[in-house]
Order: structure tokens, then sequence, then C-alpha cells
């Protein structure tokens, strides 16, 4: 069968509206080192999570969210990633030792647990004045596992410093975890001291840090190092000593009583970040995360009793809440400001916010679709006469 001209033409533009549909679409994201391949399942719009004030979308017979002091606060389905109610998600603000979260993320797939490493005093120096500490000596050899359990339990600096040392540096461990939010999608923090101690410059976020213990909880030795009640850790004569976990929500601590299904994952507490908490808890086949961020009360724990109230109510309104946003929704997003990220969020998917094709998509389909046919005139017939 022969084709005749107009339908070569149409042919040759069809193909080439094709491919401007393709360079236009957004790279495929790919795995790679300091890639979480986790669920993407939530189109809430990433947007309404950078929007000042409360947010949740009740149903019929869903409970009242928590009226709580934190300056910022999340409550998300770890699983999916659906994040059911949230006040100030993105609000900028120092994070403490949950900053640790980080941390491990970032160090632990490369150093093994049984590694055992003799502790030289410059490893030590650094440690910054009134620093929580698990007392790690100098010149004693511990195992990488021991050095966890003094981060998340004791939330030592000094085990952090000394894993830092393993890793490549201070410095260098904190560029390689700003490396790590961003490919995590978590793009409120900047890192300038690994261990969470307050340092100018230093951030991340409720959103953040609710993506930092998700992902947490999906490597079974980080998961297993948060859930951790208590531990011993070697002394510095050769002998060792208990050390017990400062998430007051996990051992029922100072008259804070455990919670129910509680699986970690990390508290903080600097006199510039007030107390902050990343708190998981797993019941009836669902697993939540809550992030709660400097709290104003006067009681020195309403850290955890916030936290409580926000995952009691995130599993009370299971099923009866829509999702205001999702702790995935910036993963592929280019570099931005916040407005640049929650656009790129809905641009990826090559939507506007209803699902229909962006007109930027189709527009620059049809400007190439169109090339195309030009080309394929010049070269069958020659220029192109002009008026």
């Amino acid at each position: 069968m022969t084709i005749g001209f107009a339908s070569r033409a149409a042919v040759s533009g069809c193909v080439l509206c094709a491919a401007g549909l393709l360079a236009l679409a957004p790279a495929a994201a790919t795995t790679g080192p300091g890639v979480d391949p986790g669920p993407r399942t939530t189109d809430a719009p990433a947007s309404l999570l950078y929007r000042p004030g409360t947010h949740v979308r009740p149903r019929a017979g869903a409970p009242e969210v928590p009226d709580l002091s934190a300056r910022a606060w999340l409550v998300a389905d770890a699983d999916t990633g659906a994040v059911l109610a949230a006040h100030d998600a993105h609000r900028k603000l120092p994070p403490a030792s949950t900053l640790k979260t980080l941390f491990a993320l970032t160090v632990m797939p490369a150093l093994p647990s049984g590694i055992r490493h003799r502790v030289d005093p410059e490893e030590l120096e650094g440690v910054g004045p009134g620093s929580s500490l698990v007392g790690v000596a100098e010149y004693r050899t511990y195992r990488v596992s021991d050095l966890w359990n003094g981060v998340f339990l004791n939330s030592g600096n000094d085990a952090v410093r000394v894993l830092a040392a393993l890793s490549g540096g201070w410095r260098t461990t904190a560029e390689r975890m700003e490396e790590k939010a961003r490919a995590l999608g978590a793009r409120d923090t900047h890192v300038k001291s690994p261990d969470g101690y307050d340092a100018p410059g230093q951030v991340s976020s409720a959103f953040d840090l609710a993506v930092f213990g998700r992902a947490g909880l999906r490597s079974p030795e980080f998961a297993e190092y948060c859930a951790r009640a208590e531990a011993s850790f070697p002394a510095r004569d050769g002998g060792s000593y208990p050390i017990v976990n400062t998430n007051r929500l996990l051992t029922g601590a100072d008259g804070v009583a455990p919670y129910r299904g509680l699986v970690g994952v990390k508290n903080g507490y600097t006199s510039h970040a007030g107390n902050t908490l990343v708190a998981a808890a797993r019941r009836d086949g669902r697993t939540l995360v809550a992030t709660v961020m400097n709290p104003r009360s006067d009681d020195g724990y309403a850290v955890y009793e916030e936290a409580r109230e926000l995952l009691d109510w995130g599993f009370d309104a299971g099923g009866r809440v829509d999702p205001v946003g999702s702790l995935d929704a910036l993963r592929s997003a280019p570099p931005g400001g916040p407005e640049a990220d929650a656009v790129a969020a809905s641009a990826s998917r090559g939507d506007d916010a209803d699902g229909r094709p962006v007109w930027w998509t189709i527009a620059g389909a049809a400007l190439l679709g169109g090339a195309g046919v030009a080309v394929y005139l010049r070269v069958r017939w020659g220029p192109v006469p002009r008026d």
C-alpha cells in the first residue's frame, strides 16, 4: 500500500509529537545509592502542606483532630505515606537529636555492625558542651553495634562523632546526609552538625522528620535499634554498664505511660530546638508515624503526650479522613523553592490538579510535531514560498 504525501506528513508529525511528549515528560526515577524505593500511592497535592495552619480532610463521623501546642506536627500512614493531618508541616525548625534518624539512614548501610574499632582521641574532639553522651572512651575498642546502641538509646553525641569519623569525617557526613535527605524528598533539612546539636542554619521540618522515621522503619537494622528499650554498653575499664532508651513513650520512664504498639523512633532536646520527637506505632495491621516539634506547653514531657494524642487520633481516624498530602510527594520533584516543589509534584505526573494533561505538555508536543511536518515539507518539496 502506498502512503500519499498528506498521510506521510501526518505520520511524521505524529511520530515527532510522540517524541515531544517523551522529551517533555520527566525522566523515570532511578534507583541507586541514597534512593528509597518505597511505595507512592497518595495523590493529594503537595502544595496543601506548604500552607500555614492545621490541615485535615475529615469524612462523616471522623474524630476531631487534637489541638496541640507544638509549633509543627504531622501524622501519617507509614505504609502508604498518606499524611492524615498536619500543622505547619514544612515549617523549618531546629530538629535536635531527631536528626540522628537521618544520620543513621546515611551511615548505617556502609558500616557492618560487627566491625570493631579502637577509638582515637581525635575522633571525640568537637563534641558540643552539654551534649548527651553514652560514655565512649578514647583507646577503647567498640563494635559498631555498640556505638549504634549509644546513638539510639542514649542519643550519644560522642558515639555519633566516632561513627562519622568512620564514614569519611564530620563535614563529609553532613554533606552525605543532605544528599540522602534530598533523595528521600526531604527538602527542608539542612545539616550543619550530624548529631543534631544546635548550629546556625541547621533546620528540618515535621514533614522531613516523618520521612526519615518512615524510611528507617523499612530497614530491619534501624528498626531493631530504635525499638530497643535497654542494652549494655562497654565500660572504660573493660566491663559494661546498662543504658536505657530516653524515649519515654517506649520505656514508660518519668511517669510517662508507655504507648501500646510503639515501635520507636527517636526523641531529642536542645535549648534552641526544645523537645522534638518522631514516634511510630503499629496496631491492627496499620503503622503510623507522628512527628512533634517544640511544644509550647509548660509540661516538660508534653512532646510525648502530644505524640500520643496524634497516634490515638490517627488510629481512630483510619478510613474516615482523606489524605492532605503524601510523604512521597516530593521525591521526584526537581530542586527549587516550596512553590516550585509543589508545582513539580503535580507537573511530574504530566497532569494538573484534576488529572488532565497540563497545557504546556500538549503545546510542547504540538510545536515539536509541527516542526517535524515543516522539516518534512522542506526536504520533500523544497523551500516553502514566503508572502
